[in-house]
């Protein structure tokens, strides 16, 4: 079911724009925006430092950067989100908390190239990415070989991917696409709650309902 347009849209994000950095897609084809236009930031001049730049994917409601950015106040984060409505609730949520060293992208992965530049990013965060496991879908997974050459161009040397979820059908594929897309596996458990990276893990509302139902979590850190 489509979800239902926040009241007051508009003027909601325009009372976040300072914490709003790209809105929308530059053309309708995504594959030739991806290749062809580029608009890159210069975070320096966006956060006012050089510290190190970590992104979300898929932020949701923001609650994992809530957390993570209050818990690094020396690195800088970008949550990236496609659907305005979601982005919003996250954009509202970190406004009332005052945190200086959040951005957000309301865009399509697929056009993270033409505002992100090559090699700048220090850690990518999949917290609980759809997993489509219909077979015609598979382009679409968030660690298709589509975006995986999409966030290998991004990372810098020795960044890498941080991935959760409670599917393991979808889990298992990540794992084989990271490999092949020459990835090294620095950290892999399918159970997170009942293994040694439980302590600095941060629980997400989607996880939270997950653990609720008994659900054992995967996570695996992959690095370029």
């Amino acid at each position: 079911m489509r979800m239902r347009r926040k009241r007051n849209l508009e003027p909601r994000m325009e009372a976040c724009r300072g914490l709003l950095l790209v809105r929308g897609r530059p053309c309708l084809n995504l594959k030739e925006a991806a290749e062809n236009y580029r608009a890159l930031l210069d975070f320096s001049a966006v956060f006012g430092n050089t510290n190190p730049v970590k992104m979300e994917v898929g932020c949701g409601n923001g609650g994992f950067l809530l957390e993570l950015a209050a818990r690094e106040p020396q690195t800088n984060f970008l949550a990236v989100e496609v659907c305005t409505n979601v982005i919003l609730t996250a954009m509202e949520r970190m406004r009332g908390r005052g945190l200086p060293n959040v951005r957000f992208l309301n865009i399509p992965a697929e056009t993270l190239p033409c505002y992100i530049p090559s090699g700048s990013i220090s850690e990518i965060f999949l917290n609980f990415s759809t997993p489509l496991p219909a077979k015609g879908c598979e382009k679409q997974r968030l660690t298709s070989p589509r975006f995986l050459a999409i966030y290998r161009d991004l990372l810098a040397e020795g960044g890498g991917i941080y991935q959760k979820t409670d599917s393991a059908e979808f889990f298992e594929y990540s794992l084989e696409q990271y490999e092949a897309f020459g990835f090294r596996i620095s950290a892999c458990t399918r159970d997170l709650h009942h293994s040694p990276y439980a302590e600095e893990n941060i629980i997400t509302e989607y996880e939270a309902n997950f653990l609720s139902q008994g659900k054992p979590i995967c996570m695996a850190r992959a690095v370029k």
